[in-house]
């Protein structure tokens, strides 16, 4: 394969993710939407129809025919989480660069499979956390990590919430125990744990303790819940994620100078630009008449979408590893194992009655 040319990516499921997916691969100037594969021919031919798919992209009736395919270079996976183990580990046993779709694994423990295979295979990982590869994220981490206007970080918030209709409380995958077990707390605490983190420089909480009172269905599986992260220092992060509750997407970090704030961290309002809001030094006015001085919103413009950037990023290390002989870039197995440990922590403090659960990597 010369350098630069565009890596030919498979899909193997139809997940409505997988739309938006497909989307960015079509998107980016270094992939090409070559295969993608579904439990049924027509099912895949559909999918591809729908989604105004290149006439060149093969249509198979499995998934297995996607990584059998020599000239499919990566795989995009967007299967519910209890097929990520199976899938994950036989594509990276036959040489698949995987983009994974969040929650990457049921626990940590299959996740551990999974990056075991890529490693011992040489095949690029990375999950589908798709805000980290918007130009917005660097901007703002450059302002949490400035000592004069934003400070030594205190404190964090995150939640990720939407009111789901009653269809999808009853039969959408992200609600049955057989699928995806996790609930709210893999598809939307994931993001908000991940912000968390990556405020941090992934540095893990000793401590995590579920939020009493959570959502769940007569199958056991979460609808909403939260928790608290504590960190020896005195840090201290709180998230909520909810399928019952109105839409929102806000993080917030606080420093010992300064503020950061945005209410659309998952999703940008709008595909070509996205904004952070920042205060710094801030302080009451005179006669504690307001306070001072006055938030600043910054906009940050992209003539990718981040879905875009993540695949052309992905594709990127791919073609390294390929043309150049570059090692699979370790620090995305890194950022999903932290996170899917938090997950895991979430958990477990619910099932023990909402005990503190210690961090162990």
């Amino acid at each position: 394969m010369a350098a630069g040319e565009p890596i030919k990516f498979g899909i193997i499921g139809c997940a409505s993710i997988a739309q938006k997916v497909s989307r960015a691969i079509k998107m980016s100037p270094l992939s090409t939407l070559y295969a993608v594969g579904s439990r049924s021919l027509e099912k895949a031919t559909t999918f591809a129809k729908d989604n105004d798919f290149p006439e060149t992209t093969k249509i198979y009736g499995s998934y297995e025919a996607v990584l059998d395919d020599p000239e499919v270079y990566a795989v995009y996976v967007p299967l519910p989480t209890s097929l990520h183990l199976k899938w994950a580990v036989l594509a990276a046993q036959k040489k698949k660069h995987i983009l994974l779709e969040k929650p990457v694994a049921l626990s940590v423990e299959d996740l551990d499979v999974i990056l075991e295979a890529c490693k011992s295979n040489g095949v690029q990982f990375m999950d589908a956390t798709m805000w980290m590869h918007h130009p917005r994220t660097p901007q703002m981490k450059q302002f949490l990590d400035d000592p004069e206007n934003f400070g030594q970080l205190k404190s964090m918030y995150s939640t990720f919430t939407f009111d789901a209709p009653p269809h999808f409380i009853e039969n959408d995958i992200r609600v049955k125990p057989d699928l995806d077990a996790l609930g709210a707390l893999g598809d939307l605490g994931w993001y908000c744990i991940r912000a968390i983190l990556w405020a941090v420089d992934y540095e893990l909480p000793n401590t995590v303790i579920a939020s009493r009172n959570p959502s769940i269905n007569g199958s056991g599986v979460l609808l909403s819940c939260g928790a608290s992260l504590y960190w020896e220092d005195g840090k201290v992060a709180t998230f909520v994620c909810s399928f019952q509750a109105n839409m929102t997407m806000d993080f917030t970090a606080t420093g010992t100078n300064g503020t950061l704030r945005l209410d659309d961290f998952v999703v940008p309002v709008a595909e070509n630009k996205a904004s952070f809001v920042k205060a710094a030094k801030s302080w009451w006015a005179k006669r504690l008449l307001g306070w001072m001085p006055r938030t600043s919103e910054h906009d940050v413009s992209t003539d990718l979408t981040q879905e875009a950037l993540m695949v052309e990023e992905f594709s990127r290390l791919v073609n390294s590893i390929k043309t150049e002989g570059s090692e699979p870039d370790t620090k995305w197995p890194v950022y999903s194992r932290k996170t899917q440990l938090i997950v895991d922590a979430v958990k477990a403090s619910i099932d023990k009655g909402f005990e503190p659960i210690e961090v162990v990597s």
